[in-house]
């Protein structure tokens, strides 16, 4: 596995670490306004369950995959599906989906090359992955922040 698989898969090692933190630490939102660490956690499972429903199965040569969702409503249906789930099984939901979408996404063939929506670029299973793995950071980043 390339060290781009190997990054968004070491996000389950941080997300796992963070389970040990303080309970009501991880529902305080990280800042007015922001979601908590449990919603963080729940916003980056459900985006990798698009991914792996949704964006990897038609990801064929020269395939226009459809575009990503509006990004808010995306977001907003996430979180509301993850009402009343403990954070332990939403962690859960995280892992086995981030493992999944690793596992079927090696599975396209480095070279194919296809374009999301109306978008003109060609991209690899390892440049869409790019895209979630810069995601990752932004809210790894948040996490961090708040657990500092």
């Amino acid at each position: 596995m390339n060290k781009t698989y190997q990054q968004f898969e070491s996000t389950i090692d941080e997300i796992t670490k963070i389970s040990d933190t303080e309970y009501t630490l991880l529902l305080e939102p990280i800042q007015e306004g922001k979601w908590s660490i449990r919603e963080i956690i729940g916003h980056l499972y459900y985006w990798d369950k698009y991914n792996v429903e949704v964006m990897v199965p038609k990801m064929q040569e020269n395939a226009n995959l459809p575009p990503f969702p509006d990004h808010d409503e995306h977001n907003a249906e996430g979180i509301a599906k993850l009402e009343g789930k403990s954070l332990e099984t939403i962690i859960d939901l995280f892992i086995k989906t981030r493992k999944r979408l690793i596992d079927s996404i090696l599975e396209v063939k480095p070279e194919t090359r296809f374009t999301i929506g109306k978008g003109k670029r060609q991209f690899s299973g390892e440049s869409f992955i790019k895209i979630f793995l810069k995601h990752d950071q932004h809210h790894l980043k948040q996490i961090h922040n708040k657990l500092a």
